[in-house]
């Protein structure tokens, strides 16, 4: 990483460029790539050399209206941050280096945090905490792909993946540690780090041995199977009212 001295001058405007892309949706913090996500950290680099470069003074995003989206005050998001046509910004908050897909709902008080990717499509409720990641470079952002649901209160950090049309009842908590049970069938399987495709998951507890006794400790369960439609407002009323998800 290049000193402050260097961000001040001719390779400065190279990260002032960097960051304009960021603003523009021309470049991305994590990307697909032959079905992978694949994380750039060179980007997240620049954006902590434009924090050197600008004392961390970074400005709003401004102009919604001719970005096609509709930001209702006090929602804000930051410069770097990428909004597509049709989000809809509820008085939340979007970080640098985030991208929001077209169409995505960011309900009342919801964080999108830094460099997180989020779909097309997606509804994020009101109280959702999406978290940020800026160092190390290399580490992978939190991912929430088109299509899901993720409900009231619910809390996705540490570069977690949520796959498409998945649906996170309210109050969930999914960290890179957190047990993921997926109890649809005869026999408990746990996951870690991912919650699959079209999965209907909702908060759980777990009993672990600890030298003081035996606890409840928090857990996700995967109880049922989002229907795989194009009409992703169908699907996911079935699936709320099938399992009893509260959102």
């Amino acid at each position: 990483m290049r000193g402050e001295g260097d961000v001040r001058g001719r390779a400065g405007r190279a990260i002032d460029r960097v960051l304009a892309m960021l603003d523009a949706g021309e470049l991305r913090v994590a990307e697909q790539r032959d079905g992978e996500w694949v994380t750039n950290a060179w980007v997240k680099e620049a954006i902590l050399l434009y924090f050197a470069r600008h004392d961390r003074k970074i400005p709003m995003k401004k102009a919604y209206r001719e970005l096609g989206v509709r930001c209702v005050k006090p929602g804000v998001a930051r410069y770097g941050s990428f909004l597509a046509r049709g989000v809809v910004l509820m008085p939340g908050f979007v970080n640098i280096g985030a991208y929001v897909g077209e169409g995505t709902m960011i309900d009342t008080w919801a964080t999108v945090g830094s460099c997180a990717q989020i779909g097309k499509a997606v509804h994020l409720s009101g109280g959702v905490g999406i978290g940020g990641v800026l160092e190390p470079p290399q580490a992978s952002p939190v991912i929430v792909e088109d299509g899901a649901f993720i409900g009231s209160r619910c809390i996705v950090v540490e570069g977690v993946r949520v796959e498409r049309e998945a649906v996170l009842g309210a109050g969930v908590v999914v960290t890179a540690s957190t047990p993921i049970l997926d109890v649809r069938g005869p026999q408990a399987v746990t996951i870690k780090g991912v919650v699959p495709a079209r999965s209907v998951v909702i908060p759980g507890t777990q009993n672990k041995r600890f030298p003081a006794g035996e606890f409840a400790t928090p857990c996700a369960l995967i109880v049922g199977t989002r229907t795989e439609s194009t009409d992703l407002k169908t699907s996911l009323n079935a699936a709320l009212r099938e399992h009893d998800v509260a959102i």
